[in-house]
């Protein structure tokens, strides 16, 4: 009939109508905030929610108070305590008033087939007291990280499928137990362990033969024996205090000399000893991440190094030829410049001009292909002359990354178009060589 109007057609909802597993599923891709708010769409979907086998809470953004927070999760651990499908559970909280409660929720999911636990404690002036002891007996356990607890002395731990264990700022009633927890991970690859300067834990011993990857800061002493190791991430504080024990070279070194080094006097000999020590233990290395201020002529010969991560600081930036000459295999270099820029600025109040385009460095001509200034350009003639190097003199250089800030806009001396516009004037040895300005 002419005129009249259709009725609207209703939308079923399919959703619903799909097996709990496939629902589940679905909600795994969202917050557990969200995933939970899903249950006021309809009596289907009220307890839906607890079938997501990942629960990720934070007693700050998800709560609005810490009663709040510790009322919902008492609850679903509750709910939980006979069969639990929880893999993945990670527990932030920013306060803790009674920490009774912790370990009965530890316990539940490490006696229900957990893979994944992360718990974090944000406070500074709280601790999640004592670990359940089932968890260092748990046999599903995949991932581990432990932030601000307490540990408790075990005389057995078995975690045999452990293969990523990060631990931090934590508390240790003796250095055996963190023994016992590589020991009792059979097959352990990636270990980051962060000591609490006030932590009476000061000795580490670190044994695997499954051990990939270390990241290992605070400790006054470090043994490592760990023959397939590839990776070390370490800061090191006035002396060497890391021995390798039959294990493999790794493959990458991250190093960070520590504030002891960059604010005693450069020319120290004992401190100049130490560091030419370090670097000659690590010449081996193919990657190298190092963080270190006040640079002096020693420098051992990186044969292998394909990739260079380096710091300077201005008045150690005249040391670049010759560590770039102790790398002659150097395919890939960032270059974090240090924010006092006095000593490249040029001949302004009789400072020394940076330059070195007459210097022939070997790996620079011939194996150099990627180039990275990782701090912004501000326009200082000497950064625009070692940019201009790198372009005039890499004979196969493919890709040059220049960052260009507006930060401190007043403090520069050229404008943002003007450092543009000389970037792209510059002469390139490469054809092939991208310039990409961030």
């Amino acid at each position: 009939m002419v005129g009249r109007k259709k009725k609207p057609r209703s939308v079923e909802d399919r959703i619903s109508h799909l097996p709990d597993h496939l629902i589940s599923e679905i909600l795994t891709r969202l917050s557990t905030k969200d995933a939970v708010r899903t249950s006021a769409l309809s009596t289907r979907w009220r307890n839906l929610w607890q079938l997501v086998p990942i629960l990720d809470l934070d007693s700050r953004s998800d709560f609005r108070s810490f009663s709040e927070f510790v009322s919902f999760a008492g609850r679903f651990f509750d709910f939980h305590k006979d069969s639990s499908c929880i893999q993945k559970l990670r527990l932030t909280t920013h306060y803790l008033a009674d920490k009774s409660y912790l370990p009965s929720w530890i316990d539940v999911v490490t006696r229900r087939r957990i893979q994944h636990l992360h718990i974090n404690v944000v406070s500074c002036y709280h601790d999640f007291g004592d670990i359940p002891l089932s968890l260092y007996t748990c046999d599903t356990l995949v991932h581990l990280q432990l932030y601000r607890v307490t540990m408790v002395n075990v005389d057995f731990v078995s975690l045999p499928c452990v293969k990523i264990l990060h631990l931090k700022n934590n508390h240790y009633p003796n250095e055996a137990i963190l023994e016992k927890l590589i020991s009792g991970s059979p097959v352990l690859e990636d270990f980051i362990i962060i000591r609490c300067p006030t932590e009476n834990a000061k000795v580490l011993q670190v044994r695997s033969k499954t051990l990939k990857s270390i990241h290992v800061n605070e400790f006054v002493y470090v043994v490592i024996d760990a023959p397939l190791l590839q990776c070390l991430k370490t800061t090191l504080h006035m002396t060497k205090n890391i021995t390798f024990i039959n294990s493999g070279f790794p493959a990458k070194v991250d190093i960070d000399f520590g504030s002891e080094y960059n604010m005693l006097d450069p020319n120290g000999l004992s401190k100049r000893k130490v560091i030419g020590d370090i670097l000659t233990d690590i010449s081996r290395v193919r990657e190298l991440v190092i963080n270190l201020y006040f640079w002096k002529d020693i420098f051992p010969s990186f044969s292998y190094l394909s990739r260079l991560t380096a710091t300077f600081c201005d008045a150690d930036l005249g040391m670049l030829p010759n560590l770039l000459k102790s790398c002659p295999k150097l395919e890939s270099l960032i270059l974090r410049l240090s924010t006092n820029r006095l000593y490249i600025r040029g001949t302004k109040n009789n400072e020394p001009k940076f330059t070195f385009h007459t210097i022939v460095i070997p790996c620079v001509v011939s194996s150099l292909k990627f180039v990275e200034f990782k701090s912004p350009i501000l326009g200082y003639e000497g950064e625009m002359e070692l940019v201009r190097y790198f372009l005039k003199n890499s004979t196969i250089l493919e890709k040059m990354s220049v960052t260009v800030s507006n930060y401190q806009r007043k403090k520069r001396v050229k404008g943002t178009d003007a450092i543009l516009k000389e970037l792209l004037a510059m002469p390139r040895s490469s054809s092939a060589c991208q310039l990409l300005v961030v």
